[in-house]
């Protein structure tokens, strides 16, 4: 992956500071998967993705990129216009535009805890995610749509992890849809870069259901991690995952 491609993502990460890093888990999860219309590099698509991370949810992400046509008339039908975030939630019956409003209501349904004071300051949060969206300019934006996978790829990521962003932002714009598997952090030593944690024989045990998962499945945490189950192929490395994207659903 080009040098230049990876520092502006490193800087939208510096200026969204640790939003969307650490997670501290949802006191209840839901019990089918909440359905997220969003566009990767739309500052209040970011903010609403943030709070999955912090709260330990998954969900399915349905990317309308500018011109798609795959999902984007979806929204349409179920929401009367074009507008993003959109989320659906089949335990509740919710459906829901506006990113704070989508925020809130994350915490207030599966964090059950108050709204943190972050968020409060709805306006600055969506101030910061504007700022963090400039250096990746249209990057995750604009439709090149793909072949539609029968299954759900599926993504184990956090919000702001540089090397995951790329990836995010190819399936947006191939309009492939995926099953996002958050891995924010929980434990200090989580905070150390994998081929560090390896050489000290770190192991972290982590709370979190999707790094276990990771850690039994290819005996190591590393982000971003693609799982494909229309192959039976599991990568690491973004540069490794962009390739294989295009090699295997490029149209």
């Amino acid at each position: 992956m080009a040098a230049g491609n990876i520092g502006t993502s490193l800087l939208s990460t510096l200026l969204r500071s640790t939003s969307g890093i650490a997670s501290s888990p949802a006191q209840v999860k839901p019990k089918k998967m909440l359905r997220l219309y969003d566009i990767e590099n739309c500052p209040y698509c970011r903010l609403v993705r943030e709070a999955l991370t912090e709260l330990d949810l998954d969900a399915e992400i349905c990317p309308c990129p500018k011109t798609g046509e795959r999902f984007r008339p979806e929204v349409v039908e179920l929401g009367g216009r074009a507008q993003f975030p959109f989320l659906v939630d089949a335990n509740t019956g919710v459906q829901m535009y506006e990113s704070l409003d989508i925020v809130a209501y994350l915490f207030e349904t599966y964090g059950q805890r108050p709204l943190p004071l972050k968020w409060r300051a709805g306006k600055l949060q969506t101030l910061g995610s504007m700022l963090a969206s400039a250096p990746r300019m249209s990057q995750g934006m604009q439709a090149r749509p793909g072949l539609e996978p029968e299954y759900l790829l599926e993504l184990y990521s956090f919000e702001s992890s540089p090397y995951a962003r790329p990836v995010r932002e190819l399936l947006c714009e191939m309009e492939i849809p995926y099953i996002l598997r958050n891995c924010g952090r929980t434990e200090l030593q989580e905070w150390v870069l994998p081929p560090v944690r390896k050489a000290l024989d770190l192991v972290p045990d982590s709370r979190l259901e999707n790094r276990r998962v990771l850690q039994d499945r290819e005996g190591k945490v590393s982000i971003p991690y693609l799982y494909d189950p229309n192959t039976e192929t599991g990568l690491f490395e973004s540069g490794d995952i962009l390739q294989y994207l295009r090699d295997t659903y490029g149209s």
